[in-house]
């Protein structure tokens, strides 16, 4: 019994050598294998093939010099990278610095890049004279009512043949599409002088109460037609301030409110009697009234935002006086630098520097200028 287990365990023995020597061989012996047998394959390939091959192999270590971190391939490489490998059979074998995925995705890159360029359409040259082309674009131009149609008729008034496509390619270079419908900035300019705006202006008194200041301008010549002062704003006190706005019958075409819950019944009555048309701004667009916005901007900053309100008169006087001066002083940029009303200035030729006034307003806040007599 004690023989066989020396024997068995001298078997083991046996086995474990074995095994290591075979593992330590396999270490130690030299890799060739497949340097033979690319060398074995490079005897069957064709003097251009391996000249592709050593030429990408060659590409790969320049790009590689470049710098110890990783190198950055540029256009150029990428491009001379796929040309190589398309002339090589065993392109995968030969690439070591990118994966054969990036290789064939910049391929496609480059397959899609030059198809659309050679779909691109060329510059076809104009079958009309060129002054007829010209023709065109300066009735385009000169007409501006005038749709392909008419030009079309014109010119075969003129014994010139165009077809309509041809015409709106032209006219299109020269006078961009027109927007369907009126805009509400051309609306403005065709018929400021006949709208009237007005707003409310909320502000505080000295012990924080509240006070509201309604305004009327007229968008034409920037005028302040009205103002009233009040602490609470009924719809009957602004139905009044319309009519005091509107003595002997001057009243507007337009006028341009909010949608604030101020202005009611009364106030729809009284327009509706005067013949004015109320035009209703959109909800959440204060552009629509951007005028009458403005005015109400300037009046707090050259104004309100520098004196301390005590009271409602108080509040009432300031306001008149600005208002004078707004209306017959102050230059406005929306009417070239010119004054809303513009009175007599005592203006003489030839005099100097020395004969202007200044007139102090709202105690020296501002100053109206004027020539002496």
């Amino acid at each position: 019994m004690f023989v066989n287990l020396l024997t068995r365990v001298k078997q083991a023995i046996n086995t474990g050598v074995e095994a290591l020597r075979k593992h330590i061989a396999a270490r130690t012996k030299p890799r060739n294998t497949l340097l033979v047998r690319g060398s074995l394959g490079d005897l069957v390939r064709t003097k251009p093939q391996l000249i592709a091959e050593n030429a990408l192999l060659r590409q790969q270590l320049i790009i590689l010099n470049r710098s110890v971190k990783r190198p950055r391939l540029t256009r150029s490489d990428r491009s001379l990278l796929v040309l190589l490998a398309s002339r090589v059979r065993a392109w995968k074998e030969a690439v070591l610095i990118v994966k054969p995925d990036t290789l064939l995705r910049w391929h496609r890159q480059g397959f899609r890049l030059f198809w659309r360029r050679k779909s691109r359409a060329g510059s076809r040259v104009p079958r009309i004279p060129a002054a007829t082309i010209a023709l065109i674009q300066e009735m385009a131009v000169n007409n501006p009512l005038w749709g392909v149609k008419r030009i079309q008729g014109e010119l075969l008034k003129l014994d010139i043949k165009v077809a309509k496509r041809t015409i709106e390619r032209y006219m299109r270079q020269a006078r961009p599409l027109r927007p369907h419908g009126q805009t509400w900035a051309t609306f403005l300019q065709n018929h400021a002088r006949e709208i009237w705006a007005c707003d409310f202006l909320q502000l505080h008194d000295a012990v924080f109460r509240p006070l509201f200041a309604f305004f009327i301008t007229e968008l034409g010549s920037r005028r302040i037609v009205h103002v009233g002062v009040t602490r609470s704003p009924t719809d009957a006190w602004v139905a009044q301030q319309l009519r005091e706005a509107t003595p002997f019958g001057t009243a507007p075409r337009f006028l341009i409110r909010d949608n604030d819950a101020k202005y009611g019944a009364q106030f729809t009555a009284v327009a509706v009697g005067t013949g004015i048309e109320v035009l209703r701004t959109p909800i959440k667009a204060p552009r629509a009234n951007a005028i009458c916005e403005r005015l109400l901007g300037s009046v707090r900053r050259e104004c309100l935002d520098h004196i301390l309100i005590v009271s409602e008169a108080h509040l009432r006087g300031i306001l008149n006086e600005y208002v004078e001066f707004f209306n017959r002083s102050r230059p406005h940029q929306g009417i070239h630098q010119h004054v809303p009303e513009p009175g007599d200035t005592g203006a003489f030729p030839g005099i100097g520097r020395a004969q202007i006034v200044a007139f102090p307003v709202l105690g020296g806040l501002h100053h109206a200028y004027r020539k002496a007599a």
